[in-house]
């Protein structure tokens, strides 16, 4: 069914929403609903925003959906009963999700400064995310509900941190989340599929265990699962967290992937194999949700949020990202095969926005994780899976057997820009300049395409560095992309008769980098680029990413060799500042 034809979609431009146009946030919500007790209540670190960029509330709508009475409470109070207890307690399970982004990224910056604001916080001032969300909600379940109905947790601060992994902000590896938060299950990865079969079972009184998707502690062994390094293990021994951060890593694919099993003091983390993905259709009918796409009123009067300025009109084309940056843990949480959606859908989006009084004819972004994997795929990987131990894209080739082609995109682009209302239609989404230039056919005309109409003055890229020692580390192409890009996309500026310039980010202190590289990276941007960088950030070691296994290990996992890693804050900061400096570089800087 078609969202235009959905009675909660009607008419937006007419009147406000109201409660009953989101899922209930407190008893009263509840009772005008005609509900004695909810099915399932979900838990975030973010305050509720009904929109499909939120994944509490794409969890709470495909839940709606299957005919289930769903329950929200977002950043509850944490001293206190009255949030947690505001609903009563669900009838199947509790549903706890960090929030958005993980909480200790959320709250520390890279330096592990407390950051003041919080996007998804109404009033924008962060001071309702507690540290390590995903625990203190399950345990603030556990401390007012003594005996309750399970705990599943989802989310990415659950999915990433769901075997033996490295946390920054105590300098330590910790114990699968499940050890931590004493919760029942862990739903990793988008879940789609999985979120509806334990769903399912947990009604029916079936044992959900052998669900793909599922993660569980279990007091024996799965014999038949690979036996990665247990907890022990790795504290011991580096190279062995190395060893199972691989098995972690290979594993994440629906078609290829087995099952994991994790010892840890004497129990068990079981990790079924991923649940498959959504096919286009899915895909459609997901983004068909009754999405209101506003803060829920109880949340509203305690002020904005700002995230919603730029994806409130805003198109997800798909999900996946086969980009593969050692820094970036999207692809093990959204997968390293593209799922889209399809054009006649996105198209349906973009028409329906003129339903909202607010709307002004100006889409935020069309796109995705990386805008540009619209619309093709490995026809080996979407058969036999991911590759083991072979990436799509790496430093220094693009596997021949991804053959890029952006017509799908340019296509669609085109047709956005037909759509009645619209006048702007940006890109902001990420874009690799080397699947540009790899698409020998349509990559001209893709860029093309952005530069006339799709980006706002400048155009964001992310080289990261241009040092080739870090960026192969970073899992990064070479410079010599960099610069081929640029030549095109200043060439189709000055043919477009456009002053639209190049913004480009930049990591510091990343494994393996030292202050020569960084003042070869300014020297680079001020000779070659004729640029001096206003940004950069300070890397940051997140779960779920090879990066912050060199950090802590500092080695190299594919040589195990020993690498140069710097941890001192300040010295972090430094790097930072040679980049953006504003002083011109000077040869006699670097040693």
């Amino acid at each position: 069914m078609s969202k235009h034809h959905n009675s909660k979609q009607i008419s937006k431009s007419y009147h406000s929403f109201t409660c009953k146009d989101f899922l209930p946030t407190t008893k009263e919500e509840m009772n005008a609903l005609g509900w004695d007790q909810c099915d399932v209540i979900l838990v975030s670190g973010d305050a509720y925003i009904d929109s499909p960029f939120i994944g509490v509330a794409m969890v709470g709508r495909m839940l709606q959906r299957m005919g289930y009475k769903v329950g929200m409470i977002g950043q509850p109070d944490i001293e206190s009963d009255v949030d947690i207890k505001r609903l009563g307690e669900p009838k199947l399970y509790w549903g706890v999700s960090g929030g958005s982004v993980d909480s200790m990224v959320s709250n520390y910056t890279a330096t592990k400064k407390f950051r003041n604001s919080d996007d998804y916080t109404p009033g924008g001032v962060n001071n309702k995310r507690p540290d390590r969300a995903v625990l203190v909600y399950c345990n603030l379940i556990r401390r007012f509900y003594k005996d309750t109905a399970p705990i599943v947790l989802g989310g990415i601060e659950a999915s990433l941190r769901r075997v033996t992994h490295y946390d920054y902000w105590t300098n330590k590896l910790r114990k699968p989340i499940l050890f931590d938060a004493k919760a029942d299950a862990l739903i990793y990865g988008m879940g789609e599929i999985a979120l509806q079969e334990l769903t399912e079972a947990i009604r029916d009184g079936q044992d959900f265990k052998d669900i793909r998707g599922v993660c569980y502690i279990s007091k024996e062994a799965k014999e038949e699962y690979i036996q990665i390094p247990s907890h022990k293990e790795c504290l011991e021994n580096k190279e062995r967290y190395i060893d199972l951060f691989d098995d972690f890593y290979d594993h994440n694919d629906p078609i290829s992937a087995r099952g994991l099993c994790e010892e840890v003091d004497g129990r068990y983390l079981i990790q079924n194999p991923p649940c498959d993905y959504l096919n286009e259709a899915e895909m459609d009918a997901n983004s068909n949700l009754p999405f209101t796409r506003e803060l829920h009123p109880y949340y509203a009067k305690q002020g904005k949020v700002k995230c919603l300025e730029t994806i409130k009109f805003s198109i997800m084309t798909h999900h996946g990202c086969w980009g593969e940056c050692n820094f970036c843990a999207i692809g093990v949480h959204q997968g390293r095969t593209i799922r889209t959606r399809s054009e006649d859908n996105i198209l349906q989006e973009a028409k329906d926005f003129n339903e909202y009084k607010d709307y002004k004819g100006i889409i935020s972004d069309v796109g995705g994780p990386t805008a540009n994997m619209y619309g093709y795929e490995c026809n080996k990987k979407l058969k036999l899976g991911t590759c083991d131990h072979q990436r799509c894209v790496d430093a220094d080739h693009l596997c021949k057997s991804m053959k890029v082609d952006h017509s799908r995109n340019i296509n669609l682009l085109r047709q956005v820009r037909e759509v009645e209302g619209v006048r702007k239609a940006f890109v902001a989404s990420g874009v690799r300049y080397d699947l540009i230039n790899a698409d020998k056919k349509h990559g001209y005309s893709y860029l093309k395409e952005m530069v006339r109409h799709h980006i706002s003055g400048q155009m964001k890229v992310a080289p990261e560095h241009t040092q080739q020692n870090v960026l192969e580390l970073m899992g990064k192409p070479g410079k010599e992309e960099l610069v081929e890009f640029k030549k095109l996309y200043d060439k189709l500026n000055k043919e477009e008769g456009k002053n639209q310039f190049l913004t480009y980010y930049l990591i510091a202190a990343h494994p393996g980098c030292t202050d020569k590289d960084m003042h070869e990276l300014k020297r680079f941007t001020t000779d070659e680029l004729k640029m001096n960088p206003e940004q950069a950030q300070v890397f940051t070691p997140t779960p779920g990413t090879y990066s912050a296994v060199m950090y802590y290990t500092e080695m190299d996992p594919k040589t195990r060799k020993k690498i140069f890693v710097e941890k001192d804050p300040i010295k972090k900061e430094k790097q930072k500042q040679i980049v953006v400096a504003k002083d011109s570089f000077k040869s006699g800087f670097a040693s």
